[in-house]
């Protein structure tokens, strides 16, 4: 009978031991407790397709979806080291997300996460921040409306100093 109780602690202590690494594990990817229920990083499966508001035009697929408790918490992972604060594109691509969740499952996410390589950030989504978002929206849209949009061939100055001009067949010289 001690062989059985001495195989019964080993399975035990290595059940703990198990258990104890992999909630470190979770701990160091700075993701809420949850289940992930969709994922756009790494060996994950994309999901089918990516979150779409046709109130609101836009579309986008946050790295993670995680469901806590009822609420379905965007993800967005950044492979930088993290600034003191977010920064303000980050949070609005968060934001983004997060009207994204609320418009496609009904339920407004309290908060986002920002993941950076050595620091994650939980982001409020208030209707602050909703509003902001939202404003930004506008001004870009309207930019485009009055051709002033990032893809302006007409300015040199903005052309240089364009992200995409070594791909980009319509770049000015100079």
């Amino acid at each position: 009978m001690s062989d059985w109780l001495a195989f019964f602690f080993l399975l035990l202590v290595l059940g703990l031991a198990l258990l104890w690494l992999a909630r470190r594990s979770r701990a160091s990817t700075g993701l809420p407790q949850g289940r992930v229920i969709a994922a756009d990083v790494g060996a994950w499966q994309r999901p089918d397709r990516p979150l779409f508001s046709r109130r609101h035009l836009l579309t986008g697929r946050p790295d993670y979806i995680v469901a806590d408790g009822p609420d379905l918490i965007p993800v967005e992972v950044k492979s930088a080291r993290a600034p003191a604060r977010p920064y303000d594109s980050h949070v609005l691509q968060l934001a983004a997300y997060c009207l994204l969740v609320a418009e496609t499952s009904g339920r407004r996410p309290p908060y986002g996460i920002l993941r950076y390589a050595d620091r994650t950030f939980e982001v409020p989504y208030t209707g602050e921040l909703e509003e902001d978002l939202l404003a930004v929206l506008r001004e870009m849209r309207e930019d485009l409306a009055a051709g002033d949009g990032p893809r302006n061939h007409d300015d040199p100055r903005r052309c240089a100093a364009c992200g995409y001009r070594e791909a980009c067949r319509e770049a000015l010289s100079g």
